[in-house]
């Protein structure tokens, strides 16, 4: 059993290390008002004036001058090195949404380790926001309110296969899977009315959609609302 850090019934914010804009920490938060940073996430956090709830890591990216910032409670070290940050932050916060920001458009490396984690961590509803996408683990059944033409991305990590209705490219029947069938640049049929409705068999399927679809991400794993305050 993973040892909860921090457990809150409102959204989580985990800020991390990479790149990240003012705006998208702040849009983050009004969704998903308390903030946790994985290692050095912590220090563009407190540049912007937030002291976090958290910080977890391996503390090998937290300056002394930042950590001197914040109360030594809030410092979560973990120092096992089999993991990355952002794996060690997702695995430690229990919340009903969890929005990942600075984790996209760094090192590809990196990115690919922590879309692996998103999927091994698929019982956490987690979304990471990029500067032009948001991405997530699907869940077995997903329904998306999107408009007709809309980007809809799938990129398999495991072998999955799924149904589709509102999709341009239908998924029914395909067997996809990292090095084979992919389905990039999909997107909702033109006039297509009512959300759109995937089946999968199986977890590991990514989701990726343009960045202005943030809400409707969010409403399609946290049904009951469109922000999480709780």
């Amino acid at each position: 059993m993973e040892d909860i850090i921090v457990r809150r019934s409102s959204g989580i914010t985990l800020l991390g290390g990479g790149k990240v804009r003012p705006d998208e920490l702040t849009e983050s938060l009004k969704h998903c008002p308390f903030l946790v940073a994985a290692d050095g996430g912590a220090t563009f956090a407190v540049s912007m004036g937030h002291i976090p709830e958290a910080v977890v890591g391996d503390m090998d990216s937290l300056p002394d001058e930042v950590a001197a910032a914040i109360p030594a409670d809030r410092i979560h070290a973990i120092a096992e090195q089999d993991s990355t940050d952002f794996d060690k932050a997702l695995r430690s916060i229990s919340a009903p949404l969890v929005l990942g920001v600075g984790f996209l458009g760094g090192r590809v490396d990196h990115q690919l380790a922590n879309l692996n984690v998103l999927v091994r961590r698929a019982e956490t509803a987690c979304i990471l926001l990029g500067r032009r996408d948001v991405i997530f683990a699907a869940p077995r059944r997903l329904r998306l309110d999107l408009q007709g033409g809309s980007r809809v991305s799938l990129f398999p990590m495991s072998p999955v296969q799924g149904r589709s209705k509102g999709l341009q490219w239908p998924i029914d029947g395909l067997e996809m899977a990292p090095g084979a069938r992919i389905g990039t640049s999909n997107r909702v049929c033109e006039g297509h009315s009512g959300p759109v409705d995937m089946k999968f068999d199986g977890p590991g399927m990514l989701v990726i959609l343009p960045r202005a679809a943030l809400r409707q991400a969010i409403s399609a794993l946290v049904p009951l609302s469109g922000d999480v305050h709780g």
